[in-house]
């Protein structure tokens, strides 16, 4: 191979090739119109909307009420955001210590059942779901004025920024007058439209490089699209993360200038992310990193990322002042034994005082929930607690095979890339931490809950700092990455990917 044919840049790299004019005739029109997409648009972009609005929108109907993962506390909580309850709020519980709010009696008439569905379900061979007319039935009923106090200690500790497309989306059905069933649904289909505006519009910013479909890739995971489709504060915890990810590779990683919304959106999410989940604080912190000149700052704008990541740090320390006293309820979510056995303050006198138990438990926790973890990046889809199939996790390894074979040479400085890893490293030591002192029992084996879907938020930047010390990469022709095979190769994986794991929780849960 000639040293030609060995080198990359990170210059744009179109998936598309400029049309090249014969005889002076001009591009024949589905060329020009395949150019505007990619230069304005990003195919990586388009096809991310086609696909996660397809499967997300599949997920959000197939996935029977109240299944998605804590989807009961979820909305509980984005109802009262969407009523103007912001704070955590106590209520009365004879178990102890719990906060949560009102709901419609008629909504929570379709909660109480669906947790005894999923939750006394019937072993295999029969499908999950007992009775489905249950369901229309139930859904069927008007939103009823009067309410009842439900708990949702869980979600209570988070902020009502995830929650606002959840909120807005409860408001429009109200304003709708639609019964349980329809308020549910638009419910979710108002965070899947937020999920695929903000990756969307994430993807966008990588149009013409090749990066942009790896980005792609952990956007469209199995386990991405089901939340996407159902009420979580997940959801918009993705769409931020990939969207402070995706900006960090462009800026950071590929050394390219922002343009003026891509700044704003920075800018905007380096305040947002924080209050969305608190594990994720410290990747919104890394936009300090992008040089001045790629957010096009001068002189006087260049602490701007810097000022902004400190009000965003600030708003987190301040929230977590405000959702502290939920930490002693969180008990109540194990088996009774265990209500009182989870004690934040004695969790962190144990990580202070006796470190070296600590990484003991950790390392058990490895040891015995690896595997778990693994197929859970995939997906476990929700409180069916369904394996995404074989085939499914095997198109995703391609999918990510492929996009980052093709994903260009990045040239970042060592040391920004070390704080990069360093930062991703302690990202993820606060998922562990977090878990160890607000859901585990004191003494327990192991880390409990713990799951792979709260490392997808890390996973593009995770990959921009090994494909940054990692040269191999899939071979060039003449000195040029092909990019449409892969693309298509990629795009298919996903959807080969996605159709299993639909196929697969349906057959499971409706027979």
């Amino acid at each position: 191979m000639t040293a030609q044919a060995e080198r990359e840049t990170t210059e744009p790299s179109p998936a598309l090739a400029e049309p090249s004019a014969e005889s002076g005739s001009a591009p024949a029109l589905p060329a020009r119109i395949g150019c505007w997409i990619q230069r304005h648009l990003g195919l990586g972009a388009i096809a991310f909307v086609v696909v996660a609005g397809v499967f997300g929108a599949i997920f959000s109907v197939l996935t029977p009420a109240f299944w998605g993962h804590d989807e009961i506390t979820q909305f509980g909580r984005a109802f009262q955001v969407a009523h103007g309850g912001f704070t955590p709020h106590r209520i009365a519980d004879d178990r102890g210590v719990s906060y949560g709010g009102d709901v419609p009696l008629s909504v929570d008439g379709l909660m109480t059942y669906a947790f005894d569905d999923y939750t006394h379900n019937p072993g295999e061979p029969k499908p999950m779901v007992d009775n489905p007319a249950a369901y229309d039935l139930l859904g069927a009923a008007p939103v009823t004025s009067v309410t009842k106090p439900v708990w949702f200690t869980n979600t209570a500790a988070y902020s009502p920024v995830p929650y606002v497309p959840a909120a807005v989306g409860i408001r429009l059905a109200q304003a709708l007058d639609l019964d349980v069933g329809a308020t549910l649904e638009l419910t979710r289909l108002a965070g899947l439209l937020a999920y695929l505006l903000i990756v969307g519009f994430a993807l966008r910013a990588l149009r013409g490089y090749r990066v942009q479909w790896l980005a792609f890739t952990v956007a469209v995971l199995p386990i991405a699209l089901f939340q996407s489709g159902t009420v979580t504060a997940d959801t918009m915890t993705n769409a931020l993360a990939i969207l402070v990810s995706c900006l960090l590779v462009k800026g950071l990683f590929l050394g390219a200038e922002l343009s003026r919304l891509e700044t704003a959106a920075a800018l905007i999410a380096t305040i947002a992310l924080p209050l969305s989940k608190p594990t994720y604080v410290l990747l919104a912190m890394l936009m300090v990193l992008i040089p001045a000149r790629q957010y096009r700052f001068g002189r006087w704008l260049r602490w701007l990322p810097w000022l902004c990541a400190a009000v965003g740090a600030g708003l987190f320390a301040a929230w977590m002042k405000i959702a502290a006293p939920t930490g002693d309820g969180m008990g109540l979510m194990r088996p009774p034994p265990q209500w009182h056995s989870v004690r934040p303050g004695d969790q962190l006198h144990d990580i202070l005082g006796d470190p070296v138990h600590f990484l003991n438990v950790f390392t058990d926790s490895i040891w015995y929930r690896d595997q778990r973890w693994f197929t859970q990046f995939f997906g476990e889809l929700g409180f069916a607690y369904i394996d995404v199939p074989a085939l499914t996790i095997l198109a995703c390894v391609l999918a990510f095979a492929v996009s980052a074979g093709v994903a260009e040479r990045f040239s970042t400085p060592r040391w920004r890339t070390a704080i990069v890893a360093l930062t991703l490293l302690a990202s993820v030591a606060m998922i562990y931490v977090t878990l160890y002192m607000s859901f585990s029992p004191v003494n327990y084996y192991l880390i409990d809950g713990v799951q792979g879907r709260y490392f997808v938020p890390l996973a593009v930047v995770g990959f921009a700092v090994l494909l940054r010390w990692m040269p191999l990469r899939l071979s060039t022709v003449r000195g040029v990455t092909p990019v449409r095979g892969p693309a298509i190769t990629v795009v298919v994986a996903t959807v080969v990917a996605l159709t299993a794991a639909v196929l697969k929780y349906h057959y499971l849960v409706w027979g």
